[in-house]
């Protein structure tokens, strides 16, 4: 067999250099001989040519030992992998193949509640008005600092938030209100968005009002017979007026509505903060211009069908005492009890407890949610409307303690527990009898003795005026009811407080006829104004049940430090059984996890039932409660059941109550009330005058 050139033109190469490595190799020995000083230096010259040649061995992965970064680097790698596979996957697969793999695994998919309606035949009927609540609007930039450049029309609040992370510190002064004038500080113009998108999402994939949307126009609806009624949700009420004509183009859009559909008239959804929002704008429509709207007495029963409130604030959330006071709520306290200090160092320089108060305190419409009513309504040092005796009795041995029964019908333990002490100074005083406790008025202790030189610190707060003999006078007051919390707040932030009380009131009207009423600053608290003369108009209070609500704080003085916020909540203090509503030192009640039911619950239920003197002209009222369901498996998302106060506008019931009254239905068509928790109880034991 002939073999190719390159066969022997590649043997003769080899052989070649074979030759000439033996002759190097012969000659390098005889000069080792010829000089023996050079012997050792040439061995170890072929010892490195040896290794030269030598096949490298592989390492034993095993014997590596991984750092703690090594670790963490590869977890993230894995999981940002994942993430970026099932991403790819979810892409580019067919829309059925997700639907057929939840299927299989839960079963067949109830219909939405605007599909099996559009089944039975039920179709668009009276225009939506949506009004959204506090944080859910979407706000964006129309003018701003030399840091926030080519911003100018992207959202500063809602959908990704990525200026936050990529200027925190701009877009925090960019975020906050002016302190002294509540309205934007010189140079910057945030404005909230308009349209349906301006509260579908909250961010991305997080919904608000997108479901309750899909499932309008599953019957019919579009954008020309919805109205998102935007607003600033930072500012106070009127303030939304006197900058942005929030309440005008309101009452604009509701006019076009009706005249645009044969005269029916709108269904009004306001949620959270929204609701309240909703009542200054019942109540400014019917006052006379310049003042108001100059609609007449008459507008609200020619406009509007029914208000359906969701998730309702009336009188208040005990959340907003714990956010103006320290900045925290239950979930907040938890992560800095597990990260103690974290939130208040400088990082990135973020101080992000300070910065965040700072921020809080300047948006003016968060005053509208301080409870109202007082200790009429929230209960004093001795009792609360949600239980059914006194849980501290002066005498030792005597156990009466009871069950918070709602939406669960066993959400905590009551024992010890007394709902009427909002922030309590240490566990005892929270469970003292009222007669064993001597309360220091704090009042008229002088400030003084600053904590710090205020002009060290980089974040001014209220807090900073303070002194020792000041922040031991507020301890030593021991409890606070909703009595005294207005005093602790006047206390402790006299600037935030003069502005917030110039815009609401937290009171009971004794005399509704009073001319002082007229003014706005009343027209958001249900105490202290009444419904508009409209018999025929529908209210509902739709509201979740079931999940643990914030009712109550126990706050320990913080570790004296230079520009820090003086009070947190005791997050070692448990109640003394395991189903205690004592934990983390929160108390909590029966509610959607941040308005309890007390609050959302008591207007209808009692306040507004019938002619009463807040009721004059007999509007229905209904109470219709949703008990919370967690979901089935992951693949529900944040669930179809929840009672939860914002996944609420998920839940497939109180979505088809809604679009059966904007479809034409009554409260009596859809069953009147609903309730599961002791709502008419608790309202009967408020001694209110009707």
């Amino acid at each position: 067999m002939n073999k190719p050139l390159s066969f022997y033109r590649s043997y003769f190469l080899s052989k070649t250099m074979s030759f000439l490595r033996r002759r190097n190799s012969t000659d390098s020995s005889k000069t080792r001989i010829a000089d023996p000083n050079i012997e050792k230096d040439g061995a170890d010259d072929d010892d490195k040519k040896k290794d030269q040649y030598k096949i490298p061995q592989r390492r034993n992965s095993g014997s590596k030992k991984w750092s703690c970064w090594d670790n963490c680097c590869w977890f993230i790698g894995f999981i940002c992998s994942i993430w970026w596979f099932c991403l790819f996957l979810y892409n580019t697969m067919p829309d059925s193949i997700p639907q057929f793999v939840t299927m299989a695994i839960t079963g067949p998919l109830p219909d939405p509640p605007g599909v099996k309606l559009r089944k039975e035949g039920l179709t668009a009927n009276h225009p939506v008005v949506l009004v959204p609540g506090v944080v859910t609007g979407g706000l964006e930039l129309w003018e701003g600092r030399h840091c926030a450049e080519g911003l100018l029309g992207k959202r500063l609040w809602g959908g990704s938030f990525g200026e936050f992370y990529k200027r925190p510190l701009c877009w925090l002064e960019h975020i906050s209100l002016d302190n002294d004038t509540g309205f934007d500080p010189p140079g910057i113009r945030v404005r909230p968005v308009t349209g349906l998108v301006a509260a579908d999402y909250f961010a991305t994939g997080y919904f608000v009002w997108a479901v309750v949307i899909a499932n309008l126009a599953h019957i019919g609806y579009e954008e020309k017979s919805l109205y998102m009624a935007a607003y600033d949700w930072r500012l106070s009420f009127q303030n939304t007026e006197i900058r942005d004509q929030s309440l005008t183009r309101i009452k604009s859009n509701i006019e076009l509505l009706v005249a645009t559909h044969g005269g029916k008239k709108v269904v009004v959804l306001p949620h959270s903060m929204g609701v309240q929002y909703f009542l200054h704008f019942m109540k400014w429509v019917e006052t006379p211009a310049p003042r108001g709207g100059g609609g007449g007495p008459d507008w609200c029963a020619k406009h509007i069908k029914a208000i359906m409130n969701i998730g309702a604030p009336f009188l208040g959330s005990p959340k907003s005492i714990a956010l103006h006071f320290s900045i925290e709520v239950r979930d907040i306290a938890a992560l800095r009890a597990q990260a103690p200090g974290l939130l208040d160092k400088d990082v990135l320089g973020l101080q992000t407890f300070k910065h965040l108060m700072r921020m809080f305190r300047t948006w003016d419409a968060t005053f509208s949610m301080i409870p109202k009513g007082g200790e009429t309504i929230w209960g004093g040092l001795d009792w609360s409307p949600e239980t059914e005796t006194v849980n501290n009795s002066a005498k030792k041995g005597t156990d009466n303690s009871t069950r918070n029964t709602g939406g669960n019908g066993n959400i905590c333990d009551t024992k010890g527990v007394n709902y009427g002490r909002l922030i309590s100074f240490s566990k005892d005083w929270a469970e003292t009898h009222s007669s064993k406790i001597e309360r220091v008025d704090f009042k008229h202790v002088a400030k003084g003795d600053k904590l710090t030189n205020s002009s060290n610190c980089d974040i001014w707060l209220e807090y900073h005026e303070m002194g020792n003999r000041a922040i031991k006078a507020v301890a030593d007051h021991e409890v606070y009811t909703a009595g005294s919390i207005l005093d602790l707040l006047h206390y402790v932030a006299p600037k935030l407080m003069a502005r917030g009380a110039s815009h609401f009131s937290y009171g009971i009207a004794d005399d509704l006829d009073d001319p002082k009423y007229d003014q706005y600053k009343y027209w958001s608290n249900p105490l202290e104004t009444k419904l508009p003369n409209a018999p025929d108009m529908e209210i509902y209070s739709l509201y979740g049940v079931g999940l643990p609500t914030e009712r109550g704080y126990i706050y320990k003085v913080a570790p004296p430090s230079d520009c820090s916020i003086p009070f947190q909540i005791d997050t070692s203090v448990d109640g003394d059984s395991e189903d205690s509503c004592l934990r983390g030192g929160v108390f909590s009640g029966d509610g959607d996890e941040t308005v309890p039911i007390i609050s959302a619950g008591f207007m209808c239920a009692k306040g507004w039932r019938g002619k009463t003197r807040f009721n004059p002209s007999g509007i229905r009222t209904y109470n219709r409660e949703y008990k919370h369901a967690p979901p089935a498996n992951l693949l529900e998302g944040r669930g179809t059941q929840s009672g939860s106060h914002v996944d609420l506008l998920g839940n497939f019931a109180l979505i088809e109550d809604v679009l059966r009254v904007a479809a034409g239905a009554t409260g009596e068509d859809i069953g009147g009330d609903r309730v599961y928790s002791d709502i008419f109880k608790w309202s009967e034991r408020i001694n209110i005058k009707l």
